[in-house]
């Protein structure tokens, strides 16, 4: 029992791993909404036995929530690989491709860039050193004025 749970734990790391990767990569969105297409209108062409254009046709219009109606699933198999495309679609990418945007727009001008961050440091470190060498020379804190 203890061997399954590390393996579902384990599992589970995995996928959030790969849900992570793929948050913070424009690429790897992509490529999945890709793949997700692909597999997709391969499993629906052949539990529906409908061509390979029809079947990415309906893939593409079922993945992005229009659902005109001219084609669906009639097969208990291709209405699970339709619930499963419609659910990930909504749940997993088109969020993440929001949040691409939204980031992209989200743009703080007033945040400092590593070179500026870098020398505010700098500068810091050196006004600690003369704070430091200015109560050495004292005897005493500065801070107990």
């Amino acid at each position: 029992m203890r061997e399954m749970l590390v393996a579902v734990i384990t599992a589970g790391k995995t996928v959030f791993g790969g849900f992570i990767w793929i948050a913070n990569s424009v690429k790897a969105t992509v490529a999945t909404y890709l793949t997700l297409m692909l597999i997709s209108g391969a499993l629906y062409s052949v539990f529906e036995e409908k061509s390979i254009g029809d079947s990415f046709w309906w893939a593409v219009v079922t993945a992005s929530t229009v659902g005109y109606g001219d084609t669906y699933p009639t097969t208990v198999p291709g209405r699970i690989v339709a619930g499963l495309l419609i659910s990930i679609m909504v749940l997993v990418v088109i969020p993440l491709i929001t949040a691409h945007f939204a980031s992209k727009l989200i743009v703080d001008n007033d945040a400092f860039r590593h070179e500026e961050q870098e020398e505010i440091k700098q500068h810091l470190r050196a006004i600690r050193a003369t704070l430091e060498r200015m109560e050495a020379e004292r005897g005493a804190p500065l801070s107990e004025q």
